[in-house]
């Protein structure tokens, strides 16, 4: 049931990497789609879900204290060993991104399809948290942390990041009541209907497979540690904050999925080692075809 409930969301991957290859319908269509999706579908998506989101209770709190607390241990974690294997930044900003940050639409797809709109609203405060904290974390991991002497520059990154932008417009809708007069609530859910099934065409399409012939144990090792061990935290993390089924269900997808594709363009615009961030992003998503399925029934969440 649960590999039923999810392949259909792979197969939208697999058909846009198709999809890509062939040339159709454009070359120049993929980029503009993602384009289309990053800064209009997408932060859609997560206003309508978050105005609707009940802030109020104690579960939602929990599982944003959660979200919080799984990313900084394996953050802290990979520091650590960075101290016993020193690499450079350039290859520490793609291994962190990798462990920590998640192919949203991927995310979303499978909440829904396990938990329905309660389990859309509850994803949708993960990402108000996690969103910001990952990539204030890819940005310092990337630049040695000199970033952290020109704080400036990391708020104007931040400052223009649609998603969050979209989850602070989401929150204050919430804490206001006020809502979308006129239809603009409806508006919005008509934007975001488009929004799953487009980024997870947009996934497909831009898999490198080529990315995968360098770096096979770091490609391996990465990928384990994203796909299997962070998901396995995320679920200690769950039991030691003593959240509910759906969120519990929220924060092991969301630790589970691989890698976002936008890491690659994160990495290259700060002078990451592309390929590598490439290979990630190529690996952990053809792995957690299987990978996904197995963590949620080994912790009873298929």
């Amino acid at each position: 049931m649960l590999f039923i409930t999810i392949w259909p969301l792979f197969g939208l991957i697999c058909l846009g990497f198709l999809l890509a290859r062939r040339g159709f319908p454009d070359p120049g269509f993929w980029p503009a789609a993602e384009r289309l999706n990053y800064f209009l579908l997408f932060p859609a998506l997560l206003v309508s879900s978050l105005m609707k989101a009940p802030l109020s209770d104690p579960q939602i709190l929990r599982l944003g204290a959660a979200s919080v607390a799984t990313i900084c241990l394996v953050s802290l974690g990979l520091a650590l060993a960075r101290k016993i294997r020193p690499v450079p930044a350039a290859r520490f900003g793609p291994a962190l991104q990798g462990a920590v940050r998640f192919n949203t639409y991927l995310g979303l797809a499978i909440t829904t399809s396990l938990a329905g709109s309660e389990g859309v609203a509850r994803a949708a405060i993960y990402l108000a948290l996690a969103v910001p904290l990952v990539n204030v974390l890819s940005i310092i991991a990337l630049s040695e942390a000199e970033v952290l002497r020109r704080p400036g520059v990391l708020l104007r990154t931040m400052a223009r990041n649609p998603l969050i932008l979209a989850c602070l417009a989401g929150i204050a809708l919430a804490l206001s009541g006020i809502g979308l007069p006129w239809g603009g609530e409806r508006f919005l859910e008509l934007l975001a209907r488009g929004s799953l099934p487009l980024g997870l065409l947009c996934v497909g399409a831009a898999l490198q497979p080529g990315a995968m012939r360098r770096d096979l144990p770091a490609l391996a090792g990465n990928s384990a540690l994203r796909l299997l061990l962070v998901p396995g935290i995320a679920a200690l993390v769950a039991l030691a904050f003593g959240l509910g089924r759906v969120e519990t269900l929220v924060l092991v997808v969301f630790s589970a999925i691989p890698t976002a594709p936008t890491a690659y363009v994160l990495t290259r615009q700060m002078g990451g080692d592309g390929t590598l961030m490439a290979g990630l992003v190529t690996a952990q998503t053809l792995a957690a075809v299987l990978t996904i399925p197995l963590v949620l029934l080994v912790l009873g969440l298929g």
